[in-house]
């Protein structure tokens, strides 16, 4: 239970440190992820408002029946798809990646890799 909680902590001081440096503005939002041990979630936001413009995650019922089977580094891919085709049809090209203190690395890059693939700029 302590590895845990020394993990979460040093999750969230990764998360603190690059939200220092990371804002989103009108012109260019956040994009916000968040991985939980099951699902992946992603929000486009807009900080100068303190306004979530989209959000899109593995428990939307658009993609939910087609991630079953898949893995979760598949499925992260498929919801980066996604985000990226609602941020287009709201007339958002271009975000700037809060990983969320988390590494670059396995889900987290499969998201922003297909999100950059479908057209979104970061």
């Amino acid at each position: 239970m302590q590895l845990a909680k020394e993990r979460l902590e040093a999750r969230l001081r990764r998360h603190r440190r690059v939200r220092k440096e990371v804002e989103g503005r009108d012109g260019r939002p956040r994009l916000a992820v968040f991985r939980s041990t099951r699902h992946i979630y992603a929000q486009v936001i807009d900080d100068s408002q303190g306004q979530t413009l989209l959000a899109v995650s593995t428990r939307d019922a658009e993609i939910k029946e087609a991630l079953a089977g898949m893995k979760k580094t598949e499925q992260a891919g498929k919801v980066g798809e996604l985000l990226a085709r609602r941020a287009q049809e709201k007339g958002i090209k271009k975000v700037v990646f809060d990983r969320g203190g988390y590494l670059y690395h396995g889900r987290v890059k499969a998201l922003a890799d297909a999100a950059r693939k479908a057209g979104l700029e970061f």
